[in-house]
């Protein structure tokens, strides 16, 4: 068995480095030691022997980018993405699930400190619903890991699913047809971008999202994708490296529809959604189990994920977020499945009175809390917290700031990110005198 250890090139020439991997850091690499040297490994599992050969420093950390596996770990199995070890979308797909269940369950009981169980996702491949493709000069598909200007090539995105196979095929046809100039990300050149894909894995539903730079698009450009429920064109006026833009034009329906147990969301190219559909059904009804009362605010609502959920489930719920198009979304979501809940823009630093809420909602960016809505939230002191995060680190530093007047009562993992290092965390929060 053996991996691609040719990551990429650049990097400090070092004394070959030859040794076994004890375990994973937080970011889910192999940490490989020597004396007072620690090397984290791309791709490779505890266990594994590895020679490395050549290494980078990022942000203190020394980062291998060119090893050899000597001989596997007894744990490793055969990964059945083809582009592992090169495309830098997973990093952990060499890993059983079960053993990817155990490093993300040990990552959130470290910075809790707390046994926290994680909730595997119901499925492990073809889960995702939206993935980001690049289209560029060294290829159409993700990032070389470690790299930025270079893609891997791909037929198919395997954690994706089939869809994107259908959706890449039609988009070469396209290129190859017109003549169509790819993105060179060095020389900052080209006119196509991105594509991205999202489906509703429940309702079948499928938008394809070209992003290009200014320019024209021929007009064959819909003749292509006639299996799109929606298909849509927008321009990336800026140099930003984003896989969004400007509409520019749509054709079919202007949103995908997505359903989460009796709830139907509405999805539209620039608005978020949780990537995996079928564990957030399980975020969902764990976060519901953690309500008390009857009056809810969701802050951080986006489109009304939580808040439009809960509000079918009888809660009076009002939803809060700083987006204004999210706000729009949320509304929109809130009148298609006929609930009551009430969405404003508003910003996390300024959300009135916290107290006349039975139950807290928060599911900040990866940042965490602001430090003016945590002094708020002990100020006004609402009978119960439900704190939603994808950041271990800063939900520990959120929660030991909390702590002055609440107590965790309620912490569960969930992997929305299989093969990868990130694990969500839900955690229930009451205040010390209830």
């Amino acid at each position: 068995m053996a991996i691609n250890g040719q990551v990429y090139k650049p990097g400090r020439a070092s004394p070959t480095m030859m040794g076994t991997v004890e375990g994973l850091s937080d970011e889910g690499l192999g940490i490989l030691r020597e004396g007072n040297r620690t090397i984290l490994v791309p791709h490779t599992a505890p266990g594994d022997v590895v020679e490395v050969r050549r290494w980078r420093r990022k942000k203190k950390k020394l980062i291998a980018t060119d090893f050899k596996l000597i001989e596997p770990s007894p744990i490793r199995v055969e990964p059945e993405c083809p582009y592992f070890g090169r495309c830098g979308g997973c990093l952990l797909q060499h890993l059983p699930y079960e053993e990817q269940l155990r490093f993300k369950a040990s990552k959130l009981s470290k910075y809790l400190g707390l046994n926290v169980n994680v909730i595997p996702s119901p499925k492990i491949y073809g889960h995702r619903n939206r993935i980001d493709i690049v289209i560029s000069t060294t290829g159409i598909g993700f990032r070389r890991y470690g790299t930025w200007w270079e893609a891997v090539d791909i037929a198919e995105c395997p954690v994706f699913g089939g869809t994107s196979g259908k959706v890449l095929k039609a988009l070469r046809e396209f290129i190859e047809d017109e003549g169509l100039s790819l993105y060179d990300m060095r020389k900052n050149r080209g006119f196509l971008r991105y594509v991205v894909i999202r489906e509703g894995k429940f309702t079948g539903e499928l938008m394809v999202n070209l992003v290009t730079k200014e320019g024209t698009l021929p007009e064959s450009f819909p003749d292509y994708f006639p299996f799109a429920t929606s298909l849509y064109w927008s321009v990336n006026r800026s140099d930003s490296d984003v896989s969004y833009g400007d509409v520019e034009r749509f054709w079919g329906s202007p949103f995908i529809r997505e359903r989460l147990e009796d709830v139907v969301y509405l999805i539209h190219p620039n608005s978020f959604f949780q990537t995996n559909s079928h564990q957030a059904v399980n975020l969902l009804r764990e976060v519901e189990k953690l309500v008390e009362g009857e009056r809810v605010l969701d802050l951080y609502s986006g489109v009304g994920t939580f808040g439009v959920y809960l509000a079918k489930r009888g809660f009076a719920v009002e939803g809060v977020e700083i987006n204004p198009f999210a706000v729009e979304m949320a509304n929109k979501n809130a009148e298609l499945n006929g609930v009551s809940a009430q969405f404003r823009v508003g910003s996390d630093r300024d959300v009135g009175d916290l107290s006349k809420y039975d139950t807290v909602i928060v599911d900040p960016p990866r940042a965490g809390l602001h430090p003016k809505l945590i002094r708020k939230i002990l100020k006004d002191e609402p009978e119960r917290l439900i704190y939603v995060s994808c950041n271990p680190k800063t939900l520990s530093e959120n929660l030991y700031k909390l702590k002055e007047k609440y107590r965790v009562e309620h912490a569960v993992g969930l992997d929305m990110f299989p093969h990868t290092p990130h694990v969500e965390a839900v955690v229930g929060l009451s205040r010390f005198d209830v």
